[in-house]
């Protein structure tokens, strides 16, 4: 059974930073295809970021380019999102995804086939 648990959510101040990390077990890291989506209150769940299975392709949405990264460490089972410069608009529960999918909808939540239970992100103004 593939398990994904996040961690690193909390409370961060506009322009503030936080490091996101969710940890992969129950299958060989390498072969999926990881992303991070986030959901707001009363919105829909919203792609943030994603990275290929060898680290070598990352995908971001417009609104974080620039201040998000996402990368993932194979040896360790983990993909992190640094995410800089923090606005309110960023207050959401971001949840980490996994796909074992061979044609590629980075951006499309019905295209992956695992996640994690989510951990919330506040950013005050």
């Amino acid at each position: 059974q593939v398990q994904l648990v996040e961690s690193g959510g909390g409370l961060a101040q506009a322009g503030g930073s936080l490091r996101l990390s969710c940890v992969v077990s129950g299958r060989t890291f390498s072969t999926l295809f990881m992303g991070w989506f986030r959901q707001a209150p009363g919105k829909e769940r919203g792609f943030v970021a994603a990275i290929n299975r060898s680290g070598s392709s990352t995908y971001y949405t417009d609104s974080v380019k620039g201040r998000f990264t996402i990368s993932r460490d194979n040896e360790k089972n983990m993909v992190s999102l640094q995410m800089n410069s923090l606005k309110p608009e960023d207050t959401a529960v971001y949840y980490c995804a996994a796909s074992t999918r061979s044609t590629m909808f980075p951006a499309t939540p019905a295209w992956y086939d695992y996640w994690g239970q989510g951990t919330q992100v506040t950013v005050s103004s």
